[in-house]
């Protein structure tokens, strides 16, 4: 008999609510969960079958050793021993920078990152890179500027706002909000709200806009300076906002007065008219922006990020209800890491900070491998991520990897960046383990789902958090820990917790070691790290969200973390355990002055110098390489890396190249022919698609292909196409904006 089980979505930031069911201990059926609290019974195509991403070909089941050109399987206590070795042998030699871990960015299970970065800083390094660091190195800087730590990310509060406007995000089709198209087809059709969108071009979610901005690409951050100066020179600017919540305002005001707008949205391929329009309504209206990485990996990545901040300033929706307001969390998506503090590391080569709430960008990777500087990096740890695939420059990180002393992953399967590595150590999926993750997508409710296993896992596979277990008892990172606390965890939780903080209040090594401490204890009764860091986190939760839990209706008392615990246990579905203090929606900004600080001395030279002049001149593209590729494409048939089965779209144009009819024309290219597509970083080969959604002088590559499946490659590598170098000076690479040629292969 099946059985029906609750879980959630791991293909996405949203993790959206599912039922799977189970018959003879394998998952064969999909449905969404309707009593998920936050989806209410909302999924998309890609959460529906996911049973692609459970059952990939090429599943790992034992640890690999590379012997020669192939993998031979090793054990366990081999797997560790030999690595731990490896690793301290390289850090003995060449200091604890040659040593560096990537992960803690998957999209279904933020837990192995805990026991991942506690192995790094115990070894003594702290270079660690996610795809934070690939996609929000500008936007998180500003937000630790403005706000007053990286991780505060203020998002739309889309449920009391008139407005909704979309830059640079197709909602419809990446979604990044929960029940994406519910809420963006509500505002297309209830007339007392809106929705603007500004994409260059007309895409599923700007063919639903009320409003549409076509700006031309690369130049958002020169509309936003336009914009605010419109807005400054009819005096339509938030007055007794700007004075009770905002600092240094009046400091760069005089950076955006006397500005020639008008000239600046000729450039734009903008009319005056339209966008004085919604520079009107953002000022008379409430209204949240929702932005993504049209502006995040688009050309000027941090001015894109630091001008928005000022236009939300200036129009009153940062901290207000309807506008852009700061949630409330569970445990925050990363630390602040101030790069003006000179003990702030850097990357040797490239001279990168962790500004990436504590990440450093994976495009400056393959370039610290490759540097002859004596504390390059040797030796990398990979965990639940793809970077040959997922990260640019695939050509650069496959030289880079070729020079390491040491690679291991952790994974699934035999992705194209397990090929390379030294040693593979085989993971539980998302739905073999006990996990969940900390995105603050809602306001004001915090919403945590713990999704629980619905199936064994095969094999020797193991919890990430339990492999970086091993590897910290093996590398002494562990202290002695006393068979009271053994047998304390086989009962009572409150009674082992009172034994834990007596024997921690004596061991100095403890504290350090607690993630740990909890997985060779509990996670040991439990058969997973994971739970038991969960529940060492709600023991140890700052005042401030047990604060958010009695707002949600938890009772207060010394137990409110165990009872949270046992409550999420108890409801597979997920529940909202925290509650946002609405009434003070700026309890959140951490700035010196507890205000919006506006004022970001090292942006003044490039805000001020953007004019039209410049930027036209900028734009103008040569005639080796007259298009803008989009590198990146958000699709129904596309999800990272995560499906590798192609079965998942039999029958549908899931990676094609994308390109205006007036453009195939003029190049005489036919839809369904192959084409080459060159950029600076290399040339791929695939399928035409002649598509009127496509802006005239651009074309869209979808990102999650060009994987190697059974020896056979599916689809476009679009990574093969982008240049790690090309990017931001912080670090996040310029995937929106990469010139290119077109030409039938």
């Amino acid at each position: 008999m099946g059985e029906w089980k609750k879980t959630g979505c791991v293909l996405c930031a949203q993790n959206c609510g599912l039922e799977v069911r189970v018959e003879d201990g394998r998952m064969v059926k999909v449905r969404p969960d309707t009593t998920n609290p936050r989806s209410q019974g909302y999924a998309c195509r890609k959460g529906l079958n996911v049973i692609y991403h459970q059952y990939p070909r090429e599943r790992l089941t034992e640890p690999l050793k590379k012997v020669g050109d192939g993998f031979e399987p090793i054990s366990w206590d081999q797997a560790i021993e030999e690595i731990t070795a490896k690793m301290r042998g390289l850090v003995d030699a060449h200091g604890p920078r040659c040593l560096a871990y990537m992960g803690a960015s998957a999209q279904g299970g933020h837990f192995e990152g805990t026991f991942g970065l506690s192995v790094l800083a115990g070894m003594g390094s702290k270079y660690f890179y996610s795809s934070a660091g690939q996609e929000f190195c500008g936007a998180w800087w500003v937000d630790g500027r403005v706000l007053g730590k990286q991780y505060l990310v203020a998002i739309p509060d889309e449920h009391q706002t008139e407005v909704l406007v979309g830059w640079g995000w197709n909602g419809m089709m990446s979604h990044q909000m929960p029940r994406a198209r519910k809420v963006l087809k509500g505002f297309s059709k209830d007339p007392d709200r809106m929705l603007i969108v500004v994409d260059p071009r007309k895409s599923e979610t700007a063919a639903i806009a009320d409003i549409h901005l076509p700006v031309r690409p690369g130049t958002d951050a020169l509309l936003m300076k336009a914009m605010i100066s419109i807005i400054l020179d009819e005096g339509w600017e938030k007055k007794d906002y700007l004075r009770q919540h905002v600092e240094g305002f009046d400091t760069i005001r005089p950076w955006f007065e006397g500005f020639d707008a008008k000239s600046a949205l000729e450039v734009c391929r903008l009319e005056y008219g339209p966008v004085r329009r919604v520079c009107e309504i953002m000022t008379t209206k409430k209204w949240c922006i929702h932005p993504d990485l049209g502006i995040y990996m688009g050309r000027h990545s941090t001015l894109n990020s630091y001008v928005m901040a000022i236009l939300m300033a200036a129009c009153g929706v940062f901290g207000v209800r309807g506008g852009n307001v700061i949630p409330g969390m569970m445990a925050p998506m990363g630390r602040h890491a101030d790069e003006r503090d000179p003990r702030t590391w850097r990357t040797m080569a490239t001279d990168f900070a962790p500004v990436a709430a504590g990440s450093f960008p994976p495009g400056a990777m393959p370039e610290e491998i490759l540097s002859d500087h004596p504390e390059r990096l040797r030796a990398v740890h990979v965990s639940a991520c793809n970077p040959l695939r997922a990260y640019p420059d695939t050509t650069a990180y496959e030289e880079a990897v070729a020079r390491l002393d040491l690679l291991v992953v952790n994974d699934i399967v035999m992705s194209e960046t397990a090929r390379l590595a030294h040693y593979i150590l085989p993971c539980r999926t998302y739905y073999e383990s006990w996990d969940g993750t900390f995105f603050p997508w809602t306001y004001p409710g915090i919403f945590f789902q713990l999704r629980r296993p619905v199936v064994d896992p095969p094999g020797e596979c193991l919890e990430a958090g339990q492999i970086f277990t091993r590897l910290a008892d093996k590398l002494g990172l562990i202290p002695d820990i006393p068979d009271a606390l053994y047998q304390a965890a086989k009962g009572d939780r409150l009674q082992f917790g009172a034994r834990l903080i007596a024997w921690a209040a004596e061991e100095p090594k403890a504290m350090r070691a607690m993630p740990f401490v909890l997985a060779q204890t509990l996670g040991r009764q439990w058969d997973s790290a994971n739970l038991a860091a969960l529940w060492g986190l709600l023991m140890t939760a700052p005042r401030a969200f047990y604060a958010h839990a009695a707002r949600a209706g938890f009772e207060p008392g010394p137990d409110l973390g165990d009872r949270i615990f046992q409550a999420l246990i108890d409801t597979p579905q997920g529940l909202w355990v925290g509650q946002a203090d609405t009434d003070n929606p700026m309890a959140g900004i951490k700035t010196p002055s507890g205000k919006i600080e506006v004022c970001i001395p090292e942006m003044e030279g490039q805000l001020k110098n953007l004019d039209a002049a410049g930027e036209a001149a900028d734009l103008k593209m040569t005639d080796e390489f007259p298009l803008i590729l989009n590198a990146g494409r958000h699709m129904d048939t596309n999800a990272n890396t995560l499906m590798r089965n192609p079965e998942w779209n039999k029958g549908k144009r899931a990676c094609t190249v994308a390109l205006n009819p007036e453009d195939a024309k003029k190049m005489g290219l036919n839809d369904g022919q192959q084409v080459r597509v060159t950029t600076e970083a290399g040339t791929e080969v695939g399928e035409l698609q002649v598509s009127a959604q496509v802006r005239s002088g651009t074309l869209l590559v979808p990102h999650g292909f060009g994987l190697v499946i059974d020896g056979e490659k599916y689809g476009i590598n679009v990574n093969r196409l982008t240049k790690n170098t090309h990017r931001d000076p912080l670090g996040t690479p310029v995937h929106r904006f990469v010139p290119c040629r077109v030409e039938a292969a």
